[in-house]
């Protein structure tokens, strides 16, 4: 199979890439902006041009959550817009698409896994053109994936896992929220899992729709930020504080766990534990 992948130089895409440099079957393309500029129509209906790919992965976003709230314009461009275009392109050329969403498109305010089916409240702008975009894909393909996953991680890009492993090697005290609450999604984890279901895909386990991943367990960000700073053994002091002492200008989810038995169920995924995984990514991070 040909698959094009976009946002190849963000967290995700890298780990794909990475698997695919492993000796993976298919016939992988990686483009980001360089190749593929979301920024305009016109751009992605050329690239496509005299191109045919059996699957399309969307990873390329716009996630920078607090500037989204002051770049409107360019988070909708990317997020809903470019979306839209490349939905349309898979239409006419008969492409599946995966398309990779957040758990920024809900509230956050319940207390109970959050199943797939669950009608989104995205409180902030980027959780609203994420939104846009996951519509422009339902309105537009009856046969596409869309896979909503939430706090990623990797030894990729900027994250909250590296930044706090930098930070509490430069700092005495680091203060960390204590009342957002979610589960951790290693990338490299989550890049598998895609790569599965166009596996199983292809023997016939396709169920186009919603489906929620991220690894096991439940955590906050606070004692997130306490588990790596205990893993580098470091004198570095985690605070806890309350979301309302860390002002940002995108109004964060306080729950964000997904509930992912339907992913689990239909292709029959074992997920890890987040703390499996991050164990894993520490290993590699730069001493």
């Amino acid at each position: 199979m040909d698959i094009l992948v976009t946002g190849a130089n963000g967290q995700l895409g890298s780990e794909i890439k990475r698997i695919a440099s492993n000796g993976a079957a298919h016939n992988f393309t990686f483009v980001d902006i360089a190749e593929m500029d979301l920024g305009s129509d016109e751009a992605i209906i050329q690239y496509f041009q005299n191109k045919h790919f059996d699957f399309v992965i969307n990873c390329a976003a716009y996630t920078a959550v607090d500037k989204a709230e002051e770049e409107r314009t360019l988070a909708y461009r990317v997020n809903a817009d470019a979306v839209k275009a490349i939905a349309e392109i898979c239409r006419e050329k008969g492409i599946r698409l995966i398309h990779i969403s957040t758990d920024y498109v809900f509230d956050g305010r319940g207390n109970q896994p959050i199943a797939s089916s669950t009608v989104p409240n995205p409180l902030s702008v980027y959780g609203k053109s994420k939104l846009a975009g996951e519509q422009h894909v339902l309105n537009t393909l009856s046969n596409a994936y869309i896979i909503r996953t939430a706090w990623v991680y990797s030894s990729f890009g900027k994250n909250f896992v590296k930044t706090i492993a930098r930070f509490a090697k430069e700092r005495e005290t680091l203060s960390v929220v204590y009342d957002q609450i979610g589960s951790p999604t290693y990338a490299r984890d989550l890049a598998s899992a895609i790569l599965t279901i166009i596996e199983k895909i292809g023997l016939g386990v396709d169920q186009p729709g919603i489906y929620h991943y991220t690894n096991e367990g439940v955590i906050s960000w606070y004692d997130l930020a306490v588990f790596i700073v205990k893993h580098y053994n470091l004198p570095c002091k985690v605070l806890a504080i309350p979301s309302e002492e860390y002002k940002t200008l995108a109004v964060r989810p306080n729950f964000s766990v997904l509930d992912k038995r339907k992913l689990k169920e239909t292709f029959s995924i074992e997920i890890p534990h987040w703390h499996a995984s991050l164990l894993e990514c520490l290993e590699e991070l730069p001493a």
